[in-house]
């Protein structure tokens, strides 16, 4: 049997039946010290589906990196078929300030595909796009809310893209929500190479949550089982199909003041529902926020302190309330029956 060839990234290559971080340079800050983007690379002996899964593209979202690191301690990753690339921290500038944007504010998923002589943020999108993406057959990139706020669990499709509708079904988060390509995101990028990601959706920026952490990595376990990457013992489907939302609408503050959140978010509700109130802090004013229609809430704000027009629900429309609670019911009892710590390989 003919041996595998080497995975070329930046200047190294990766044996077949080995795997190694990467470190490709990006910059140099002020002080001399210099900065990479990591990416570990899971070259398989035998030739299949390449991939990459991807994180920190905003700094400050650090559940997507934890995703990253149980996924790369998971046992299924012996004996891969084809080729994983994991990139932990894409933007590690946010990652160390603690910050969603690069040192010059710019929104790294508003620069791509970039350029090798541009901005800093245009370098490290080229750089990106360039050895990762362009390189795989399929992307996975995981992203949370910004900070001050959290979103349930859940991935975004561009419209129309049966592909990926199917895919993002395999991958078995609770919702699927439509969401257009968007000029200077990666999916778009991306699209222009003819290459595919899925955007996985989760929690909040700066903190780590349990239940969308767990959704994220057996999620991307259901995706390469499907691919056959992975074997498939021990990896099951979900137990419902996700709640399919075609379209959103975020509910502002009515008023500045102090925001008290009546309903949480994966929450069913029915239109006119009280889901939360706004009062000014001498309680001479009060204001609830109604559903204007049934739906999901599937984003909202979590800081107690807003301003008038900001954004504080997210509320997704669903075809039928009823068929939306039964689903919903079966992904929470799943994701909360079975333990899955860091070593643990099964749900």
């Amino acid at each position: 049997m003919k041996k595998r060839q080497g995975f070329t990234i930046g200047d190294t290559v990766v044996p077949a039946g080995k795997r190694l971080t990467v470190d490709m340079p990006v910059s140099v800050l002020s002080d001399h010290t210099p900065v990479t983007m990591s990416a570990h690379v899971i070259h398989g002996k035998e030739a299949g589906q390449t991939v990459f899964v991807s994180a920190g593209i905003h700094g400050d979202e650090v559940i997507g990196i934890e995703i990253v690191r149980r996924l790369l301690g998971s046992p299924k990753l012996r004996g891969l078929r084809g080729t994983l690339i994991v990139v932990p921290i894409v933007n590690s500038f946010g990652f160390i300030n603690k910050s969603r944007y690069l040192p010059d504010r710019r929104d790294l998923n508003r620069c791509f595909p970039g350029s090798e002589g541009g901005s800093l943020a245009a370098r490290l999108a080229n750089l990106f796009l360039s050895e990762i993406v362009a390189k795989s057959d399929l992307g996975i990139d995981l992203h949370s809310a910004a900070i001050h706020r959290t979103n349930y669990p859940q991935i975004r499709v561009t419209p129309e893209d049966r592909d990926m509708r199917k895919l993002a079904e395999v991958f078995g988060a609770p919702i699927i929500m439509k969401s257009p390509l968007r000029d200077g995101s990666l999916r778009k990028a991306a699209d222009d190479l003819g290459k595919k990601v899925l955007l996985f959706e989760a929690g909040e920026g700066l903190r780590f949550d349990e239940t969308s952490v767990r959704a994220g990595l057996v999620g991307i376990l259901r995706l390469l089982k499907s691919l056959d990457m992975i074997p498939g013992k021990g990896i099951v489907p979900a137990k419902a199909p996700p709640q399919f939302c075609p379209s959103s609408k975020w509910l502002r503050a009515p008023m500045g003041g102090l925001f008290r959140s009546f309903r949480s978010d994966g929450d069913l509700v029915r239109e006119n529902d009280v889901l939360g109130s706004v009062a000014d802090p001498f309680g001479e004013e009060e204001r609830d926020i109604k559903a204007p229609f049934g739906g999901i809430i599937v984003g909202r704000a979590v800081m107690p302190v807003v301003n008038e027009g900001d954004a504080v629900f997210h509320l997704a429309r669903v075809g039928s309330l009823k068929e939306a609670e039964s689903k919903l019911d079966e992904h929470a009892t799943q994701l909360s029956d079975d333990p899955m710590f860091y070593e643990d390989e099964i749900i």
